[in-house]
């Protein structure tokens, strides 16, 4: 428990401290936000914001995690180890993107092919090693590996694992419109999957998820790492995260889902980064068949804003979501234990 405590203070202190030094120097080389053309017109005043804060995620983040097993009983798992090549490889490829968008002066980064290819290979890298080197269990999982229990073997879970990293680090990344939006809501996932993987070492017999307590510790550092940097991104933003930030967290997000075979149970933990992509996926389709726009702006947190909500009211109400849908996949976590237990 001592571990877990460390890693997030660790996280949370490097994230605080670290990203206004990031904000100066960025500031003083001029590199800053390109605000897309065709957003919100109250969001012109953003540009120039410093961006990339996601280096300073992703730092903390690792510095954590490693902190967290010094002096402490916790080893270091080939789980946990995966979590942290996830969050750094696709926070590279948000920094590559990040780096193209400053270096044109505009708000278009990586063409989509080049983004896709690069997720989908990294994606591909910490599907084989799950399964080759940290022989995770390729079974389709709800809130425990038994459950459903449907094998779907190394072909059919690769497949998974590419789908759930690439979904849910680009769900992530559209979340990433408003000051703090991600941020914020990334926390509360982040911290109901520190107490799910706590409980999963706590009831082994159970969950037979052996690396359970180094999960938990990437959690708690992840979660750590986004409050800090949130202390600087909230409303009015000094720095925003970038797709460095963005990508990085929601592939964080997927592979310890993945990893702690929750699989079935992250739609729901990660609701509001659900709802923010079919808003986007109904918009597209509906204008495309039908030449009608569903929403006034897509992600629908733009549409709230556009109905005249303040940007601060969007926030927050958005915050209240994510925690509530947090809330609802620890319920129902916590609900299937307790019927394992009866039965045990």
């Amino acid at each position: 428990m001592l571990s877990i405590m460390v890693a997030g203070g660790v996280a949370l202190w490097v994230a605080g401290l670290l990203t206004p030094v990031l904000v100066r120097w960025l500031q003083a080389h001029r590199i800053g936000q390109h605000i897309r053309e065709d957003g919100p017109a109250s969001h012109s005043a953003k540009a120039g914001t410093p961006t990339m804060g996601g280096i300073v995620i992703v730092l903390a983040v690792v510095v954590g995690f490693g902190v967290g097993h010094l002096g402490t009983h916790v080893g270091l798992s080939r789980a946990g180890v995966l979590v942290m090549l996830a969050v750094i490889s696709f926070g590279f490829i948000g920094f590559l993107d990040d780096g193209i968008k400053i270096r044109n002066r505009r708000s278009l980064g990586l063409n989509k092919r080049a983004k896709m290819g690069l997720q989908l290979g990294f994606s591909l890298l910490v599907a084989e090693l799950a399964v080759h080197w940290a022989h995770t269990s390729t079974t389709l999982s709800f809130t425990r590996y038994s459950l459903p229990g449907l094998r779907l073997g190394e072909v059919g879970w690769v497949l998974l694992c590419i789908l759930v990293l690439t979904g849910t680090s680009n769900a992530v990344n559209l979340t990433d419109g408003l000051d703090g939006l991600a941020s914020g809501s990334a926390t509360f996932c982040f911290s109901v999957l520190a107490i799910m993987g706590y409980w999963m070492f706590r009831h082994f017999a159970i969950y037979k998820v052996s690396s359970a307590l180094d999960l938990a510790l990437c959690a708690v550092a992840l979660a750590g790492a986004c409050l800090g940097f949130l202390w600087w991104n909230a409303a009015p933003a000094r720095i925003y995260m970038g797709d460095t930030g963005s990508l990085s967290i929601g592939a964080g997000l997927g592979a310890l889902c993945l990893l702690m075979n929750l699989d079935l149970l992250l739609p729901i933990l990660g609701g509001l980064f659900v709802i923010e992509t079919l808003s986007v996926i109904v918009q597209v389709i509906s204008f495309r068949l039908f030449k009608r726009r569903v929403f006034k702006m897509a992600p629908i947190h733009h549409h709230f804003e556009l109905l005249g909500w303040p940007e601060t009211t969007v926030i927050v109400r958005f915050w209240i979501l994510a925690g509530l849908f947090a809330a609802l996949a620890l319920g129902i976590f916590y609900a299937d234990f307790l019927n394992v237990a009866k039965v045990v």
